[in-house]
């Protein structure tokens, strides 16, 4: 995880004064070590019964996309407002820095799914707990939400409640 820890760069006052945004950029920008986090992100829930992966607007788009495909699972985005053209389920929630609503595809899982949440970063855990939300009142199991890097310190995890969380490195 040091090789991880060390793709990451600090961009202070973004996206506002007093936040120290975690870039993963310079991750994705290296196949070889973005391959081994994707297979570090994956690797528990092999076997798990894992039926889709729902990543994040926009960062979790791209670890989510290749969790699923290292999974060979359905992917499914969770979009900010007016993206999806179908009808969707809702959540407004609170960010670090202020609030935010998340959209799903009403059809995108069911009853019969068993689902793996996947971002780039939790913080407060707002994101992530409105994602386990959208994905319940769909009917679906979440089986767990797994992050890249995790901030301690903003103790997110506690906004999950019971919901299993696997991070890569923390801070």
């Amino acid at each position: 995880m040091d090789a991880i820890k060390a793709r990451i760069r600090d961009i202070p006052d973004f996206p506002k004064p007093g936040i120290v945004f975690k870039d993963l950029t310079p991750l994705l920008g290296d196949a070889a070590l973005l391959r081994q986090t994707i297979d570090a992100l994956a690797a528990p829930f092999r076997g798990a019964g894992i039926t889709a992966v729902l990543g994040m607007e926009a960062r979790g788009f791209v670890f989510g996309a290749l969790a699923a495909q290292a999974l060979d699972v359905a992917f499914v985005p969770l979009r900010k407002p007016g993206k999806l053209p179908a009808a969707t389920h809702q959540v407004e929630y609170a960010l670090e820095y202020g609030s935010a609503t998340l959209h799903m595809h009403t059809d995108a899982v069911s009853a019969a799914d068993r689902v793996l949440l996947v971002d780039d970063l939790i913080a407060t855990g707002g994101t992530a707990a409105a994602s386990v939300e959208l994905a319940r009142r769909a009917g679906a199991e979440v089986v767990a939400c797994a992050f890249v890097v995790e901030l301690d310190f903003l103790a997110g995890r506690r906004a999950l409640g019971d919901v299993r969380v696997h991070s890569l490195v923390h801070y």
